[in-house]
């Protein structure tokens, strides 16, 4: 560890409250609508114009240079700044996703998450441009991805600094997004089980499903919560933590690991801290992973094709993210604030946006 490091993190065992603008209850952001923003006529007429000035870029090429914003990409940037340094959410909605063809949507897409950060692959196949939708894959098979099929997904954070989600079809039922404040779920448990707390603050095995960077094993080590340059920063997916215990090399989990799991799973989906959201076409949700866990209920898909549950994703890399431990560069690679850092890294990969789930 860095002296540096030293310096910032808190020892284990150590029991500390977080009192910041990202540690809030569900009861608070459900009496505001201070984190809904929604698009205004002319904000659409500006986007359509980035769309027309930057036809001649291929997606994954597309900057925030190339789609300029004179009006909208000032309030982007003060939404963007919410995000990373206060509540750690938004929804942006109004998005007239019925109303254009895919590329323009996607286009548009990329345009307003330009403001937010950098788009980085989510896949060892290179996809900047990712897609939410039940497309068969084996929710138990554990190098299968739960966001390919309609099962439940437990409340979990992704390997970017903020992680964008488009609405273009809701499901026939279920399939309701929910949030919960990180910050807000340790301060809980701290108060209640601070030993938990503390078995949450220690390394556990991660499994990276097969897509493994080049020189790095099946698996890392990294803990979920993390006491770093006076914040909480939080990084969590229970599905990869029981999927690495697929390897006999890897130590069986305890039980007071299993415990902790348990409460942070229950404290985050118990009506204290629980926000849900149900999306409607053209709704964009922004989430500061370092802050915030996501999840969605298990969902029933419409028979036609076109009706079925689709969501658009981008992991995007902030330019002013927070500093982050020395331990998260197993999963992130490059940690350094300003740079590009996160996502899945594997030799081999080609960039790509693909406009259909894949």
């Amino acid at each position: 560890m860095k002296a540096t490091d030293r310096k910032l993190a808190m020892p284990l065992g150590s029991t500390r409250f977080y009192d910041r603008p990202d540690a809030w209850t569900a009861a608070e952001m459900r009496n505001s609508d201070a984190w809904i923003a929604p698009l205004e006529s002319s904000d659409i007429h500006e986007l359509e114009e980035a769309v027309k000035a930057s036809r001649h870029v291929p997606i994954v090429s597309l900057t925030r240079d190339d789609m300029p914003l004179p009006s909208l990409g000032p309030r982007l940037q003060d939404l963007q700044r919410d995000v990373v340094n206060g509540r750690g959410f938004i929804l942006i909605r109004g998005l007239p996703v019925r109303q254009f063809d895919r590329e323009t949507i996607a286009r548009m897409y990329y345009a307003i998450g330009g403001w937010f950060g950098d788009p980085i692959p989510q896949n060892a196949a290179g996809h900047l441009l990712g897609h939410v939708k039940d497309i068969g894959q084996d929710p138990t098979n554990p190098e299968h991805r739960v966001y390919a099929t309609n099962f439940r997904h437990l409340f979990h954070t992704d390997s970017c600094d903020i992680v964008g989600l488009l609405c273009l079809q809701p499901a026939k039922s279920g399939g309701q997004s929910a949030i919960a404040s990180s910050t807000s779920l340790y301060n809980k448990m701290a108060s209640i089980r601070p030993d938990l707390a503390d078995v949450l603050a220690q390394p556990m095995r991660i499994d990276r499903k097969g897509e493994i960077p080049a020189g790095k094993s099946a698996t890392y080590e990294i803990a979920i919560f993390h006491h770093f340059a006076e914040q909480l920063t939080t990084v969590y997916a229970r599905d990869f933590i029981d999927a690495a215990q697929r390897f006999d090399y890897v130590p069986r989990l305890t039980m007071l690991q299993i415990e902790a799991m348990d409460m942070l799973d229950a404290t985050a989906a118990s009506d204290e801290f629980r926000l849900d959201m149900d999306f409607q076409p053209g709704d964009i949700q922004f989430l500061h992973n370092h802050q915030i866990l996501h999840s969605r209920t298990s969902y029933e898909d419409y028979t036609e094709p076109h009706l079925k549950r689709h969501l658009l994703r981008l992991w995007l890399s902030a330019r002013n993210g927070r500093e982050l431990p020395i331990a998260f560069a197993e999963r992130y690679g490059e940690i350094e604030v300003g740079k590009i850092r996160g996502g899945v890294r594997v030799p081999g990969q080609t960039l790509l946006a693909p406009l259909e789930a894949e």
